[in-house]
């Protein structure tokens, strides 16, 4: 009897590629693209495998469901539901496949600030020269330290790509203990605010979690260097918005640089729009080629194994999110 594979609504444009791509890399699949929530209800009976997301009453009717394989990184909290975080469904991600060009974003943020750029493009806008040659604000970042919150595989990369400029890269990551490449010290979580006070710059790649929510609030970036840059490419939630607009205005940091927030879009009346040394991206550092490619291999993988019996990759744990 073949093992059923659901494409839980609403289907995405390219869902029947996906359906197509499955069906032919692995042997022995059965797969429903399930174009409304009338048509899940009765195909999860049967479907041991589902992509997409539940709720409590889409859970209840999937009494054969092993595997629920969410299409994002890190979804929004509610994504994991009580009943799905009790249960024995495993749950996998989609992490692994940005972090080479949110990678990249961090650096374009970490030159900018090393440069200068963040006062030099406003002035542009104005038509304002100010020049002070050689003698101008920079950053030598061989001199400089950065700690990377959060060494899953964006984090790592980062430090990769931090050591190739020269800098020495630190991390603090509740699960990795093992340096990666570029990165000369890793510490435990709790370890934060022995070592927020090192760093010129310190980077947040880390997902959503209970423990991550609103962790860099005042009381934490006033552990911060006075020159030090804070910037968040992980979740919105991690940085509490009004406390980096007051941190800034007050000099309690040397600048930020923000891609996600907690509230999107942030709100035309916020004051971080004219805060002083804040750079921002609208929530796009993931933005690069080969997603779509990368998101279809890792599913035809965790398919394949999931059919084999074999160990899924990027399995979730689910009470903390990821």
């Amino acid at each position: 009897m073949p093992k059923k594979f659901v494409f839980l609504p609403p289907p995405f444009p390219a869902v029947n590629e996906w359906k197509a791509m499955l069906e032919e890399a692995v042997d022995g699949i059965d797969v429903t693209v399930c174009e409304s929530r009338e048509q899940a209800l009765t195909v999860l009976p049967d479907a041991h495998a589902a992509f997409g997301a539940l709720d409590p009453e889409l859970l209840g009717c999937a009494a054969n469901l092993q595997w629920l394989a969410c299409p994002f990184a890190g979804p929004k909290p509610s994504f994991y539901f009580p009943e799905l975080v009790a249960s024995d469904v495993t749950v996998t991600n989609a992490r692994g496949v940005y972090e080479d060009h949110i990678a990249v974003h961090i650096m374009a943020f970490i030159l900018a600030f090393a440069r200068n750029l963040h006062v030099y493009l406003p002035n542009q806008l104005r038509g304002e020269w100010d020049s002070l040659g050689e003698q101008g604000p920079a950053i030598y970042l061989p001199r400089a330290t950065a700690l990377i919150v959060g060494v899953g595989s964006i984090g790592a990369e980062a430090a990769r790509h931090c050591a190739f400029y020269g800098m020495r890269v630190i991390g603090v990551d509740p699960r990795v203990s093992v340096t990666t490449e570029g990165m000369s010290a890793i510490y435990p979580a709790e370890a934060l605010d022995d070592h927020i006070g090192d760093a010129d710059f310190v980077i947040i790649t880390a997902p959503q979690t209970p423990q991550t929510q609103r962790m860099m609030d005042m009381a934490r970036m006033r552990k911060m260097r006075s020159t030090a840059i804070l910037i968040n490419i992980g979740r919105g939630a991690s940085v509490v918005l009004d406390d980096l607009a007051q941190a800034l205005e007050e000099g309690v940091i040397g600048g930020a640089a923000l891609d996600v927030f907690e509230e999107e879009p942030l709100p035309a009346t916020h004051p971080l729009w004219k805060a002083p040394n804040f750079l921002m991206t609208p929530h796009v550092a993931a933005a690069g080629g080969f997603l779509e490619e990368r998101r279809r291999t890792l599913l035809a993988d965790n398919c394949r194994r999931f059919f084999a019996g074999d160990e899924l990759v990027n399995i979730v744990d689910k009470a903390n999110w990821f």
